[in-house]
């Protein structure tokens, strides 16, 4: 799992770095119609903080994992989550449970196989990291676009 799990553990550097920024341009939309990078980080948070507490607690040899939570709703809590915090202090709650996560998930043994909610795929902890690998690169792109960065 440790080439899977150290790109996902790189997004803490990508983030953290966002603290160099203005404020007001963690608060702009990365495009029209979309969200601010504030919310993006937020949204990353709130999906690290529902795997740490829902999934990997869950996650053994033929455990059958909850679903995923409706997408929409789940991303208006994250939202609505951090509305009264500063940009530094949700990029640490991003980075802190990210950690967290991270490390909790590199203790599963690679025998460890599950399945989520109804479907018939089994997922290790490394296939289950490669969906939010996936997930952290749409929006890191997205974040890169807006500050113009190359990466």
């Amino acid at each position: 799992m440790s080439k899977t799990l150290l790109e996902f553990e790189k997004t803490i550097d990508k983030v953290s770095q966002l603290k160099e920024i203005h404020s007001s341009l963690f608060m702009e939309p990365v495009e029209e119609e979309k969200w601010s990078i504030r919310d993006i980080v937020a949204h990353l948070y709130y999906w690290d903080k529902y795997n740490l507490e829902e999934m990997v607690p869950e996650m053994s040899k033929g455990a059958v994992l909850p679903p995923f939570p409706d997408h929409d709703q789940h991303n208006q809590q994250a939202i609505l989550s951090v509305t009264d915090y500063s940009p530094h202090f949700i990029i640490d709650l991003f980075t802190n449970t990210r950690k967290e996560l991270a490390d909790n998930l590199s203790r599963l043994g690679k025998d460890v196989k599950f399945t989520i909610g109804k479907g018939k795929r089994q997922f290790s902890g490394e296939s289950f990291i490669k969906i939010f690998v996936k997930h952290d690169t749409h929006h890191l792109k997205q974040i890169q676009k807006k500050l113009k960065i190359d990466n």
